[in-house]
């Protein structure tokens, strides 16, 4: 797609010189690992070319709202994408796309069609995998600096109940990440002090 390469490094040399330093999670990391899901998703859901392009876009701006604020940053990001995508020739029947997409990563996730179905569980998809413990304590260290988490046991409290409450929403991800994100909670469980 004409113009697709020029917005993504675009958009990574934003998110890699106004991000916040003290994001350890919402960061240009995790932006290339839901860049990283999705384009797994498109190869194993063989998504046709024009509808990739714009899941792969989704994915790198998802989260650009956060170099401006840390309140409703996917508004903020859906407007960001809008202006870029504008700035690099896109029509606005695929900015549209775009910002729905952007706006079905907002926490508690809603998507209305397959294609935010899938950057959803993209945006999500460390909950189901090995590597959730890693990811997560990132979380819990951005939290903690920004005074909305105070402590571990507070923590992992915060995580049970967003765990039991998220859902995915693909095939792939309801028989690959859920299980594992089950047995996440039934860990985080027996570390809780009452």
């Amino acid at each position: 797609m004409k113009g697709y390469l020029k917005l993504r490094k675009r958009s990574l040399e934003i998110l890699n010189s106004k991000l916040p330093k003290d994001l350890s999670y919402h960061n240009v990391r995790h932006t290339l690992d839901v860049a990283n899901v999705v384009n797994q998703y498109i190869r194993r859901e063989k998504i046709e070319t024009h509808n990739a392009y714009l899941l792969r876009i989704a994915a790198l701006l998802h989260d650009m709202g956060f170099t401006v604020t840390k309140i409703e940053h996917e508004q903020k990001s859906m407007e960001m994408a809008e202006k870029l995508m504008l700035e690099h020739g896109f029509p606005l029947k695929d900015i549209k796309i775009v910002q729905g997409l952007i706006k079905a990563t907002r926490v508690p996730q809603s998507p209305q069609n397959y294609l935010e179905k899938i950057i959803c569980d993209s945006d999500l998809d460390y909950l189901g995998r090995n590597d959730f413990y890693e990811i997560s304590n990132l979380l819990f260290k951005e939290l903690k600096n920004a005074s909305i988490i105070t402590d571990e046991n507070e923590w992992n409290k915060a995580q049970i109940k967003f765990l039991q409450t998220h859902q995915y929403h693909t095939v792939f991800a309801k028989k690959y990440r859920q299980p594992k994100k089950e047995k996440r909670i039934s860990e985080i469980e027996k570390l809780i002090k009452k």
